[in-house]
């Protein structure tokens, strides 16, 4: 989890001229072609079932950004609250993406990037000019910040009767752990990943963020379920989301097993704990093919079209699963000196035949030109402060809704100067004559 703000002097507030990414190496090409459209602020309506939605969100890292920017893709307005000169510090994680971090361009696309410090006078004032027109405010500070600033969720209740905080931590605003950093692979030894995760030998982390997208994903269903409800009520509600809570909710199979079982789930490495045959099995040309089976029918099938073994499905070493499990070596060993005997293609077409799950262990550059994105075409074209960048589509597809074009990513406080111009403007009336302002 992040730090909180540090502090700024008061003139700080829009940081001068607006920062740009790291300078691209001269051998790198240019990162657009000279016709193509400049990377300017979103002006026109957007659409989306939040369209309309205010967010204000003090964010940094990926729980936070994670949440915000599925609000975002929902046509929400999100004002990103950023540190004068710096920035999310995951501006900084790496420059992979044309001097750009990897990690700000997947989080952060559809945001408005304001930079305010917010420990001024100056800037604190605007920042609660922020939250007086915002219906949802977001902050992964650490702990105790958002009470300093005066953005506490008990603070802004009683004149806010309407606004949805959302804050989220490492370890909760309560307990033993409250105080303490949290960064996901601490998070991920804390609820115990690393125990079942990896090879037998070798603890392993997972490869992604997994404690910050699952806390950023329970905040993002819980701001949505907020807003369902403040349409039924007209109030608003305070949400508490922590990394760690979240990730043991993923967590829940696990611990049932162990506490009732007696013994965690073994670490398995690519392979399944508690199912075989299950995990990857390679072929003759070099590659891989991951193997799931989860059910006598599919394994009777397994044995006679892909292994043309038939009887070994009723081999009492592996008539069950438990049985399959508890004799895994000899299993894996069997199945190894058939697929051993074949090619990729060949060992795929058989488990086709046999309606049997599997997949290719792809590689990430294999992952990008995966033929179903491709033939369903999840990929859009985005704009960005390095030029045009290709991403995914949200998931969940709508009908109707589908975009051309994805929201651009803003560069370091580049609607600094838009925002407090539309903070300094009069509200405007709604149709109906009431104020625009939202009921916060």
């Amino acid at each position: 989890m992040p730090e909180p703000h540090p502090p700024h002097s008061p003139h700080s507030l829009t940081a001068g001229p607006v920062a740009g990414p790291p300078a691209r190496p001269a051998d790198e090409p240019a990162a657009r072609p000279a016709d193509a459209p400049t990377h300017e602020p979103v002006d026109e309506p957007v659409d989306g079932p939040l369209a309309g939605l205010v967010v204000v969100s003090l964010e940094q890292a990926v729980a936070a950004p994670f949440a915000t920017r599925q609000l975002a893709d929902l046509g929400a307005r999100v004002i990103k609250i950023e540190r004068p000169g710096t920035g999310d510090l995951a501006r900084g994680y790496d420059r992979t993406v044309r001097g750009m971090s990897s990690h700000f361009v997947w989080l952060n696309r559809g945001k408005e990037s304001v930079q305010l410090d917010v420990r001024s006078p100056e800037g604190n004032r605007r920042l609660h000019a922020l939250v007086d027109r915002a219906d949802v405010l977001v902050q992964n500070l650490a702990p105790g910040a958002a009470a300093r600033l005066g953005i506490d969720s008990a603070q802004l209740a009683p004149d806010h009767p309407g606004l949805i905080t959302c804050d989220i931590s490492g370890y909760g605003s309560t307990g033993p752990h409250r105080d303490r950093k949290a960064y996901d692979l601490l998070v991920q030894a804390e609820a115990g990943l690393l125990s079942i995760t990896g090879t037998p030998q070798t603890p392993s982390k997972v490869g992604l963020s997994i404690a910050d997208i699952c806390a950023g994903t329970y905040a993002y269903s819980g701001i949505l379920t907020a807003l369902l409800e403040r349409t039924r009520t007209g109030l608003g509600t305070r949400l508490e989301i922590s990394m760690l809570e979240a990730l043991g909710e993923w967590m829940g199979y696990a611990e049932y097993f162990t506490r009732y079982g007696g013994a965690a789930p073994a670490r398995a490495g690519a392979s399944h704990a508690t199912i075989a045959p299950y995990g990857p099995f390679p072929t003759n040309d070099g590659q891989s093919v991951m193997l799931g089976l989860q059910n006598a029918h599919e394994w009777v099938a397994f044995c006679e079209t892909v292994l043309r073994r038939p009887r070994l499905a009723e081999d009492p070493r592996f008539l069950g699963n438990a049985d399959r499990v508890a004799h895994r070596d000899e299993l894996d060993a069997v199945v190894r000196e058939t697929t051993l005997g074949l090619s990729t293609a060949d060992l795929v077409d058989r488990l086709d035949e046999a309606r049997v799950a599997h997949a290719r262990q792809r590689t990430m550059s294999e992952f990008s030109e995966h033929a179903q994105l491709l033939a369903r075409g999840r990929w859009a074209s985005f704009d960005s402060p390095v030029g045009e960048l290709r991403g995914l589509i949200p998931p969940v597809t709508v009908p109707g809704r589908r975009p051309a074009r994805l929201r651009p990513v803003p560069a370091l406080g580049e609607h600094t100067a838009s925002v407090l111009a539309w903070l300094d403007a009069p509200l405007e009336p709604s149709p109906e004559g009431r104020s625009s302002c939202p009921l916060n």
